[in-house]
């Protein structure tokens, strides 16, 4: 069976700078907003308001006030992104539509503040810059989903929770629906390219879980004992460090060397993670088949 889903985040496995000041924020934000009846969408469309504003103010990135608005808005973007999710799970309004309008929030957030910096960056130093650009776009995305599908890995076997059903769902006839779809399967995609564990791995695992029922609970907690520590190594692929570099090397007036830090430097930290996340899944398998 299950576990609930809880309000917040699993904390275990929470980036630092969102357990100490994101979400609390947020927090308070969602009992303010579940007072009023202000609805998750609504909060979901802000978040991507601020997000354009990010980028509006990047586009002036020559200007230390504009850079410093920029990540000011891209801060308050992460705030309304961790809140719009809790305020779903606790007033029960979660829906297809606002998972799929959440998940764009994000891409149109960073799509705009790469855009703006490519832009600018452009004009000085010329059309390639592009080129660079949209690989470092690209590699955010498969960054962001191996992450992502890390944190639901964890979910799944160390609590046993499954994604909750949305209450309800998109118009499936709508073009807006299947263009959203669509990018949704090229998001699954990119997670299943990098899946950790493999099915030979999940497959063993559910199998002690299935023959042994009254040792499950036990199993479960040896797993968050082991993964807990390796998947807070994990938040560096997180948004919010995104958003502390962008900011970081544009006030010192190198902001191109951000989006090589995003195919360089995070490829290679990527590599490294998934090469220590599979080597601590055959050894935790290892056990369960030497314990079997």
């Amino acid at each position: 069976m299950s576990a609930a889903q809880p309000v917040r985040r699993t904390l275990e496995i929470e980036e630092f700078t969102n357990r100490l000041f994101i979400h609390p924020i947020a927090g308070h934000l969602v009992r303010l907003f579940a007072r009023v009846g202000v609805a998750p969408n609504a909060v979901s469309l802000f978040g991507m308001a601020c997000g354009i504003g990010a980028g509006m103010a990047y586009l002036h990135y020559d200007r230390t006030i504009c850079v410093v608005a920029g990540f000011c808005l891209m801060i308050l973007w992460h705030v309304m992104d961790g809140a719009d999710g809790q305020l779903a799970r606790l007033t029960g309004r979660q829906s297809e539509l606002g998972k799929i309008l959440d998940g764009v929030c994000d891409y149109v957030t960073f799509i705009g503040v790469y855009s703006a910096l490519a832009y600018e960056l452009a004009a000085r130093h010329g059309t390639w810059v592009w080129a660079v650009v949209v690989l470092a776009g690209l590699c955010h995305a498969a960054q962001s989903a191996t992450y992502e599908k890390q944190r639901e890995e964890y979910e799944v076997w160390g609590w046993g929770r499954r994604p909750s059903a949305p209450a309800t769902k998109v118009d499936a006839g709508s073009g807006l629906a299947r263009t959203f779809r669509q990018f949704f399967r090229a998001y699954a995609w990119l997670q299943s390219v990098a899946r950790v564990p493999g099915p030979d791995l999940r497959q063993d695992f559910f199998a002690s879980l299935t023959s042994h029922p009254e040792r499950a609970a036990a199993l479960r907690e040896r797993y968050r004992t082991i993964f807990a520590p390796a998947l807070r190594r994990w938040s560096i692929m997180s948004a919010n460090y995104r958003t502390i570099g962008i900011f970081l090397f544009t006030i010192s007036g190198i902001p191109l060397f951000y989006f090589y830090a995003e195919i360089l430097g995070f490829g290679i930290v990527l590599v490294l993670l998934l090469r220590t996340q599979k080597a601590l899944y055959l050894c935790f398998c290892a056990t369960l088949g030497s314990e079997a």
